[in-house]
């Protein structure tokens, strides 16, 4: 994947030599600004896995779809888009809040996935059957290469429905959009907490009722409510699984 990921899955692999029941694949689930990056990033870091938001690389489909002039409304057009580019990624790159560099055809698009634009149009673009299944090869052939984090809102249930640990964190969504307004405004994007929250309402709705593969805990997956919690507690959580899974 990259000599860091490559390195990581190194140290992971001696361990799991020690320990064969140690989780290779794990995936974490959930809604818009549930903390699954930050949570899974930290989670890989503490295993020495790579860790991949799944939600980056819809957001760089997202972000071709508008550079390219695509009419979002034609699913055709769009399933044929993501079907003709290439994805792959690399390290992040040094201040980046993303976890990884996605490229598109070659190109570096990180800079552009938390543009607006993109926030506004990725639903609508990720509830296109043709688009999820171009895009699920994508995923599975990223996360076969390594032991994995694999963050994303159907990766226990569609992309990689036999990862070893399944988790699912959950949050209301005022605690989400405060934490996303948070995030955001620290980037210096000119927004408001009320239209945040609208927004993530929008996306929860249009995720959880598409129909392919609508947003849900995959069976048999640790469902974490995140509500009060810090990020420290969370990922102290997800490690405990991680254990009793050993």
């Amino acid at each position: 994947m990259n000599d860091g990921a490559a390195a990581a899955g190194s140290r992971q692999a001696t361990a799991s030599r020690r320990d064969p029941r140690v989780p290779r694949v794990i995936a974490i689930d959930g809604p818009a600004a549930a903390g699954k990056t930050t949570v899974g990033r930290q989670t890989g870091c503490h295993l020495g896995y790579p860790f991949l938001d799944t939600g980056a690389i819809y957001r760089a489909m997202t972000w071709t779809a508008l550079h390219r002039g695509e009419d979002l409304s034609d699913e055709d057009a769009l399933s044929e888009l993501a079907a003709s580019i290439s994805i792959d990624i690399g390290p992040p790159t040094s201040g980046s809040i993303e976890p990884c560099t996605i490229f598109v055809d070659g190109e570096d698009v990180t800079r552009h996935l938390r543009q607006p634009e993109v926030e506004a149009a990725v639903s609508l673009v990720s509830r296109v059957a043709g688009v999820r299944e171009a895009l699920l090869r994508v995923q599975r052939e990223l996360a076969g290469r390594n032991s994995v984090v694999m963050a994303g809102r159907d990766i226990g249930t569609v992309v990689l429905p036999q990862a070893d640990l399944k988790v699912y964190l959950d949050a209301s969504v005022e605690e989400r959009a405060r934490r996303r307004f948070a995030e955001l405004s620290a980037l210096g994007m000119d927004l408001t907490e009320e239209g945040v929250l609208r927004d993530l309402r929008r996306r929860d709705r249009i995720d959880s009722e598409r129909s392919a593969s609508p947003l849900r805990p995959a069976d048999g997956a640790a469902v974490i409510n995140t509500d009060g919690l810090t990020l420290e507690e969370v990922v102290q959580r997800v490690l405990e699984l991680v254990e009793g899974s050993a």
